[in-house]
C-alpha cells in the first residue's frame, strides 16, 4: 500500500511539473507573439517615417528648369509642382562687375542683366566673336520658395547656356539657350565657388 501511495504521489508530481512546464511554454509563446507584433508595428512605423522623411526632403530640394526659352529671357520654374517660387537673387562672377539681379514671383534670367559685361570679359579673354557651340556662364541662384505654406531657401550654382554672335556695326548679340544645375552651395562660400568656376571657364591670359 505504501509503495502504491508513493507511486501515485510521484505520478501526481510529474503531472504538476508537466503542467508547470506547459504553462511556462504558453507564457513564452504569448510573450513572443506580443514581441513579434510590436516589432512588426515598429518596423512598419519606421518605414513610414523614413518614407515621410524622404518625401519631405524631396519636396524641399529645389531644382530649377526652363519653362520657356527666349533669345533674351529664360522663364524658370521648379521641377516639383509642390514648390512655389517667391523671389530670387542671381549672383554673377565678381570679374564681371555686375550687381546681383533680383526677381519677385516671376523666376527668370535675362540677358540684359549681364550681356555687356560678358562681351567685355570675352574680349579681354581673347575669345571668338561667334560661338562654336553653346557657351556657359556660371551664376549662383538664391531662391526663396514655399512648400505647403512653409518657407525654404535654396542656394545653387548653375550654368547659363548661351550663344554669342558678332555684328560689325551693332556689336554682339547674346541669345540664351538653357540652364544646367552644377551643385548646391552654402551661403558663406557661394560667391567664392562661383568665382572659381568662372576662372576655370575664363582663365587669365
Amino acid at each position: 500500500m505504501e509503495e502504491r501511495a508513493a507511486e501515485s504521489a510521484a505520478i501526481r508530481r510529474r503531472w504538476i511539473t508537466l503542467g508547470e512546464v506547459l504553462a511556462v511554454i504558453a507564457v513564452a509563446i504569448s510573450a513572443l507573439t506580443l514581441w513579434t507584433n510590436w516589432s512588426e508595428r515598429s518596423d512598419s512605423k519606421a518605414v513610414q517615417n523614413a518614407d515621410a522623411q524622404r518625401a519631405s526632403a524631396h519636396a524641399t530640394t529645389l531644382v530649377l528648369m526652363v519653362a520657356n526659352t527666349g533669345k533674351q529671357t529664360l522663364a524658370l520654374k521648379p521641377a516639383s509642382a509642390e514648390q512655389t517660387v517667391q523671389s530670387q537673387k542671381i549672383l554673377f562672377p565678381s570679374s564681371l562687375g555686375t550687381v546681383p539681379a533680383e526677381t519677385a514671383g516671376e523666376p527668370r534670367l535675362e540677358a540684359v542683366w549681364f550681356e555687356h559685361a560678358l562681351e567685355k570679359a570675352r574680349k579681354v579673354a581673347h575669345l571668338p566673336d561667334n560661338s562654336r557651340g553653346d557657351e556657359r556662364l556660371p551664376v549662383v541662384v538664391v531662391t526663396r520658395f514655399l512648400v505647403n505654406g512653409e518657407p525654404h531657401e535654396d542656394i545653387a550654382l548653375y550654368d547659363i547656356g548661351y550663344t554669342i554672335s558678332g555684328r560689325f556695326l551693332s556689336g554682339h548679340s547674346v541669345a540664351l539657350r538653357g540652364l544646367s544645375l552644377v551643385s548646391k552651395v552654402k551661403s558663406g562660400d557661394a560667391q567664392a565657388k562661383l568665382d572659381a568656376r568662372w576662372r576655370e571657364m575664363f582663365p587669365s591670359k
